[in-house]
């Protein structure tokens, strides 16, 4: 599991927050046992990324945009039309 991880829970679902320095391998493991969303990044070009777990596999939504607070938005957007909610 991740250490550190914060929680955007303003809106529904939760989305979990990744600490700058946490790998996708790392992202991965979380999730494959938490199985909550979670917001990465940002990357090189500044863009945060979503990563959630889909039947039996980790599904990464990128280029989410470079704002983390417009990110979670169109994070949350994007699952919800995937029923999350």
């Amino acid at each position: 599991m991740i250490e550190g991880i914060r929680y955007d829970d303003g809106d529904q679902p939760a989305v979990g927050l990744v600490p700058p320095g946490a790998s996708w391998d790392d992202v991965r493991d979380h999730i494959k046992i938490a199985h909550g969303p979670l917001l990465v990044g940002p990357d090189e070009s500044g863009q945060f990324a979503g990563a959630y777990w889909a039947d039996s596999q980790m599904v990464v939504a990128g280029e989410l945009g470079t704002d983390q607070e417009e990110a979670v938005a169109e994070f949350r957007e994007l699952l919800s039309d995937l029923g999350w909610l």
